[in-house]
């Protein structure tokens, strides 16, 4: 095992459930905010198991997830505006916890929670069949064009699973103005996605051909 990796894994690991801890319990003021755990849980544990598993399996990828760096000056905007995106929905989920604005039914919580589980097996699926995939915008060195599995049927699974995931965590957190807030994320992962293709399509050989074959960015029939 590489006793460096490791470290900067976990490091990382439990800086994100610090922030993340903050930015919902906070502004809840409280500690004993269900949903709150709920989401933590639901977060942080698969994600914990996901990266062992990558460090057993597939170090090199765990080392792309971890170091990343955008260096397109348009990525920098996305990676802005997501930024944002995250820290006011979360923060508004924790005061809609503490002051009652618009909570919704037990049902919907339950609902996406399944959603959000079942997104991340997407997203694992997806991982284990590219393993090409960095944080950042980039063509890497050997890198070749991945057009069988979830990349058959649509360019950007990864993209299409973020955005099940991103979606169904301000209903697990109970709160209807932090779903609003989330609803940007649609429209900034589509920007990245334009740029992200024109990157590839000027440094990847075959891509273009790809995108004649697989139609389709993130859903069948829509778009």
């Amino acid at each position: 095992m590489d006793r460096k990796l490791f470290a900067q894994a976990m490091g990382k690991f439990f800086a994100g459930v610090v922030v993340m801890v903050i930015l919902l319990f906070v502004p809840a003021g409280t500690l004993r905010w269900r949903n709150g755990w709920l989401l933590m849980g639901l977060l942080f544990v698969p994600m914990f198991l996901a990266g062992l598993v990558m460090m057993a399996k597939n170090p090199e990828l765990l080392q792309k997830r971890l170091h990343a760096k955008e260096e397109q000056g348009e990525q920098k905007v996305v990676i802005a505006l997501s930024a944002a995106m995250f820290l006011t929905g979360f923060i508004l989920a924790g005061l809609s916890y503490r002051f009652g604005w618009l909570a919704l039914p037990r049902w919907l919580v339950r609902a996406a929670s399944a959603v959000f589980l079942l997104s991340y097996l997407l997203y694992a699926e997806v991982l284990r069949e590219n393993a090409y995939l960095s944080r950042t915008i980039e063509v890497q060195q050997g890198q070749k064009v991945i057009d069988t599995g979830l990349y058959g049927v649509v360019r950007h699974p990864m993209y299409a699973a973020t955005i099940f995931l991103f979606l169904s965590m301000p209903l697990i957190l109970g709160s209807l103005p932090s779903f609003v807030v989330f609803l940007a994320y649609p429209a900034i992962i589509a920007r990245r996605i334009r740029n992200e293709e024109q990157v590839l399509e000027q440094g990847l050989e075959g891509y273009a051909a790809y995108e004649r074959r697989v139609k389709y960015r993130l859903f069948p029939l829509i778009w």
